[in-house]
This record gives C-alpha cells, sequence and structure tokens, in this order.
C-alpha cells in the first residue's frame, strides 16, 4: 500500500528578506520558521530545506539499516546516525554525510560497513537524492 506524507510552507516576502513557516500536516508535528539566513548563514532557532532532507535521510537510513541487518540474523540493538547536508548558496546541495554508530551483537566491523553501505544505496531517500554524492562513516560501538 503506497502512502503520502504532506508539509505545506507559506513564504513571505523577497528570499533574502522574507521568511516562512513550514507545516507538518500529515503528522501534525507542528510548525518550524524558515528564512534565507537559516539556510544561507546561521540556524537562529529556524529551519531549512537541507535540515528537513536531513532529518529525513537520517532516520531512512536507520530504517534500511535495521531492516537489512535484521534480515541477516544480527538485528541491531542500537543505531544513532547522524545527516550532515552541505549547501552552498549558488549552487545548491553539494554533499551528504551520513555517520553511523551500531551496536549489533555478533557483527564484525566489517559487516556492520558492508550492511551499512547497503542501506546507504538502498533506502528510498538516497534513491531520492541519486543527484547528491552520499558518504558514509560507519563503526560499531
Amino acid at each position: 500500500m503506497a502512502t503520502t506524507r504532506s508539509a505545506h510552507t507559506v513564504w513571505e516576502g523577497s528570499l533574502t528578506e522574507g521568511s516562512g513557516t513550514v507545516t507538518f500536516d500529515s503528522s501534525a508535528i507542528g510548525e518550524q520558521a524558515v528564512s534565507w539566513p537559516s539556510r544561507a548563514e546561521e540556524a537562529n532557532g529556524k529551519t531549512s530545506p537541507e535540515e528537513l532532507i536531513a532529518a529525513a535521510h537520517s532516520s531512512c537510513f536507520s530504517m534500511a539499516l535495521s531492516h537489512g541487518l535484521t534480515g541477516a540474523g544480527t538485528p541491531p540493538t542500537r543505531l544513532v546516525t547522524s545527516a550532515d547536508v552541505t549547501f552552498q548558496p549558488g549552487t545548491g546541495i553539494t554533499g551528504i554525510h551520513l555517520t553511523v554508530e551500531g551496536t549489533v551483537p555478533g557483527l564484525d566491523e566489517a559487516a556492520f560497513t558492508s550492511a551499512a553501505e547497503d542501506a546507504k544505496a538502498n533506502c528510498p531517500v538516497s534513491q531520492a537524492l541519486t543527484g547528491t554524492t552520499i558518504t558514509l562513516s560507519a563503526k560499531l560501538a
């Protein structure tokens, strides 16, 4: 069964002087302020499209890695994943770096790294972002 998740943004003003609010419609988790300075300079308590991509990517990757490890008979106890999305004004998103540390009983470092590489290549968010360079650092806790 396919699912669709929705969010919307209300933006007022020009790119550099204006601001907006992103609303998470599907989950009803609330609203987040967004502005050009929060995207291209300091966050100052506001989000950006890149932070939202980082959240989506880190959670999707974690689910994909957990699924792969479980399917291989070595379910993880804990996975901690971060995604760093780099944005260069005038150029766009220049890369994403995933970092994962896992607690996986019965698994060695090489097998964990291999599973993490597979999750990086196959999680739906990674696949949606194939036009971007995605790198990975993986280690066992």
